[in-house]
């Protein structure tokens, strides 16, 4: 049964249904392509605009210094503070607004925001512009519904989480913005399914792993040493010994999809030999045996492993090749490194969560655990706050694809339930 004060609040939040509609497109429409990171300053600005109307504070926010921060290229963050007429806690609702590159296959303008039946399409709608517009469609209803909240509502829209998130989350969580004396709630509204609590994330490693050769003339191969050949035999090892052992590693993890409750390795890329030519050089490559090349990994663990566990299974495997292999030799560098997250159920938002999406949707949340990073583990791991879940609108195998897509009943029902977690935490 639903009180008069949970009925005026989702009615609110259906009437502002064409608000939302267009708030989403016009966040589509500026291209807040990562890399290079164009146009942060202009959504942010735009994002002012909108929350100073509604009685927001706001602070723009440039992680000066950070990685992936230049005088082209400023990453620039949002953040927006509205107290309430009492004390109380604050919650936070965190949104990236970069997006990836548009990549090939679109049947339409992937910055278009083309509205077509109940769904708007556009690079970003779903990863994660439709969340951003549905937290604050949220925040907006429940301040008009409930104007004598306690404590305070803050919405942040940050940098560079499609590429780690240090001129993100992460800068502003070494500055104190999500230490748990001025936070204390934080819903992340990534595309994880309208019924779905994304509790936290696998961990990551990413290495990059070089074999060394020795250059010589391409007609006379046998006297130099091909650095190629000699990461083949990397590659090949990978294929036959450690696959089949990541394979049989498996988490109790709620992770999806299925596939990904075990441990994996992606090789993210391979450069060996000559560099590549501009595109308008018409001419042939030199003739050389190449005397480097590099492989980049991604693997991806799980919270049941150690990280010096999961890097010794490389070291391992490659000191196995170099044992057996004649002139092999290699230098490996770690360029990345997260570990796995996990907010416990019984964490407050969660449970609060639990219950709004049962209100609005009339069934239990699933819990679940993402397969990829993003930014709770700033939030968790500098900012030290655990009561932090990713909770928003829109189907997680949509991101990065070609005609991504975001539902407007989607956004209205996970609208509802944020404004729902607002009410409880705030207003009653």
């Amino acid at each position: 049964m639903r009180d008069a004060t949970t009925s005026a609040l989702l009615s609110a939040i259906a009437a502002r249904r064409d608000d939302l509609v267009a708030l989403t497109r016009d966040l589509i429409r500026i291209p807040t392509l990562n890399p290079p990171g164009r146009n942060y300053r202009a959504i942010c600005e735009y994002l002012a605009n909108r929350l100073e109307r509604s009685g927001f504070g706001v602070d723009l926010i440039r992680a000066e210094g950070a990685l992936g921060d230049s005088a082209a290229h400023p990453r620039w963050n949002l953040v927006a503070h509205r107290d309430g007429a009492r004390p109380g806690d604050c919650v936070h609702f965190n949104s990236h607004h970069d997006v990836v590159e548009a990549g090939h296959g679109w049947t339409r303008d992937p910055f278009a925001a083309e509205l077509e039946g109940e769904r708007i399409y556009g690079r970003g709608a779903c990863d994660m512009k439709g969340g951003l517009a549905a937290s604050i469609i949220a925040a907006e209803a429940f301040i008009a519904a409930c104007p004598d909240y306690r404590g305070a509502i803050e919405i942040s829209a940050t940098a560079d989480e499609e590429s780690g998130g240090f001129g993100g989350v992460a800068h502003l969580a070494e500055q104190g913005w999500f230490a748990p004396e001025r936070v204390q709630h934080v819903i992340i509204p990534e595309p994880l399914h309208k019924e779905r609590i994304c509790l936290g994330h696998r961990g990551v490693w990413w290495a990059e792993i070089e074999t060394s050769g020795r250059i010589a003339h391409g007609s006379m191969p046998f006297l130099g040493d091909c650095a190629i050949r000699h990461m083949g035999a990397v590659l090949a090892e990978i294929e036959a010994a450690l696959l089949p052992l990541l394979a049989t590693k498996r988490t109790a993890m709620p992770v999806i999809p299925e596939g990904a409750r075990q441990s994996t390795l992606n090789i993210n890329s391979v450069h060996g030999g000559a560099r590549e030519q501009e595109q308008d050089y018409t001419g042939l490559p030199a003739a050389c045996v190449p005397d480097r090349c590099r492989i980049v990994i991604d693997r991806r663990y799980l919270i049941e492993e150690d990280l010096a566990e999961v890097k010794g299974e490389i070291s391992a495997l490659l000191n196995r090749i170099k044992a057996e292999r004649p002139g092999f030799d290699y230098e490996i560098r770690d360029l990345f490194e997260v570990r796995p997250s996990m907010t416990e159920k019984d964490a407050p938002i969660v449970r609060t969560t639990a219950r709004a999406i049962k209100t609005v949707l009339g069934r239990q949340a699933a819990y679940v655990v993402s397969p990829g990073t993003y930014d709770q583990k700033h939030i968790d791991r500098i900012g030290r706050l655990k009561n932090c879940i990713a909770y928003g609108p829109g189907i997680l195998e949509l991101a990065h694809q070609p005609d991504e897509w975001i539902g407007i009943g989607d956004m209205l029902d996970s609208a509802m339930v944020m404004a729902l977690v607002l009410s409880q935490l705030l207003a009653h």
